[in-house]
């Protein structure tokens, strides 16, 4: 996998990846009602161009068969200018392959070269032993509500 600068044709491919990792990957953790209303979101380009501006935004492709949007992207990740990371995901048919580890590295090395002192994000139940393991204290837990159903998250940090 290389991990490169999200292009702005690519947003539908990483709302389908989104989507489909949190219906396939967080089902272990979260309700079928929990997982409908996190992943029912309505979905147009210019929305998501519009959610994500100002954001530096990485996604990890497939070496092997780069260009291909389809199945070539196996993860993304998002951060804003003042080290939030918004979105992180790895599709569920490349879990456990490293991907995350590659994108974390690359947002800690993109917030280091903007002179950011953490990184900060609301971790989901499933994706907290990952960002456990690349260093992140939790804060908080919190319960969170979203399309009227209560989830549970942890909000964590990591000094750079």
């Amino acid at each position: 996998m290389i991990i490169r600068k999200y292009r702005t044709e690519e947003a539908e491919t990483l709302f389908r990846l989104f989507r489909d990792t949190v219906r396939k990957v967080n089902i272990r953790d979260y309700s079928p009602a929990q997982i409908a209303a996190w992943s029912s979101g309505e979905f147009t380009p210019e929305g998501w161009q519009d959610r994500t501006t100002g954001y530096t935004i990485l996604v990890a492709e497939d070496e092997q068969n780069p260009g291909s949007v389809s199945g070539s992207i196996g993860g993304f990740a998002e951060l804003d200018i003042d080290g939030h990371i918004d979105c992180f995901y790895v599709s569920h048919r490349h879990q456990g392959q490293g991907i995350g580890k590659l994108l974390m590295q690359r947002l800690e090395s993109e917030a280091e070269s903007r002179n950011l002192r953490h990184l900060y994000a609301e971790v989901s139940i499933t994706a907290r032993p990952f960002f456990d393991k690349q260093g992140f204290q939790v804060l908080a837990e919190q319960q969170v509500e979203l399309r009227g159903e209560k989830l549970t998250n942890f909000r964590m940090e990591k000094l750079l």
